[in-house]
């Protein structure tokens, strides 16, 4: 080996470590710069929060009723399924949508029984809260003639979980 190749040697060697340094500065610095504006962004609220879903609701169900024009109050029953899936009770404190004047929430001993208005519904911790025409319910009074629409919206309020507005399905008379 020639002097001049072992100098370059030794110095290749010598100069390893900063070598290195300086290709991990570059990647380092864009890890450091990209995390601090990673965090800015999600301090800031711009990721967006994390919710829990604290009920489940489905067959959500308006079903046909006979209408005619001009008629005198009417009403038209519900089904709905709310499942609670926290351990905390919860309650359906009231109900609203543009097709009823006003809504009402009924319980009932049984299909024979008559409608007792109430304020709330208790949807159990980790428990179901079903509701049709035959037992407890939303009615929704004096409602417009909504037979020939899909949906009809309704917007639940709880008083632990807020509100939800859902959009039931206009069914045959009768069924959920």
């Amino acid at each position: 080996m020639t002097a001049t190749a072992e100098q370059a040697a030794a110095t290749a060697g010598r100069d390893l470590p900063r070598d290195l340094m300086r290709s991990a500065a570059v990647p380092l610095i864009c890890v450091i710069v990209l995390t601090g504006l990673l965090s800015a962004w999600v301090i800031s609220g711009g990721a967006g929060t994390l919710t829990r879903i604290r009920l489940q609701i489905t067959q959500a169900a308006v079903p046909m009723r006979g209408f005619t024009p001009g008629t005198a109050a009417g009403a038209a029953l519900t089904y709905l399924t709310i499942r609670n899936l926290t351990g905390t009770p919860d309650e359906l404190i009231a109900v609203a949508s543009p097709i009823a004047s006003r809504t009402v929430l009924t319980v009932r001993a049984g299909p024979a029984a008559a409608r007792t208005v109430v304020r709330d519904l208790v949807i159990p911790a980790y428990g179901t809260l079903a509701l049709s025409p035959f037992g407890d319910d939303v009615v929704l009074r004096d409602p417009v003639p909504y037979e020939t629409l899909g949906t009809v919206p309704l917007t639940l309020t709880f008083r632990n979980s807020g509100s939800v507005t859902i959009d039931a399905a206009v069914t045959a008379p009768g069924t959920p």
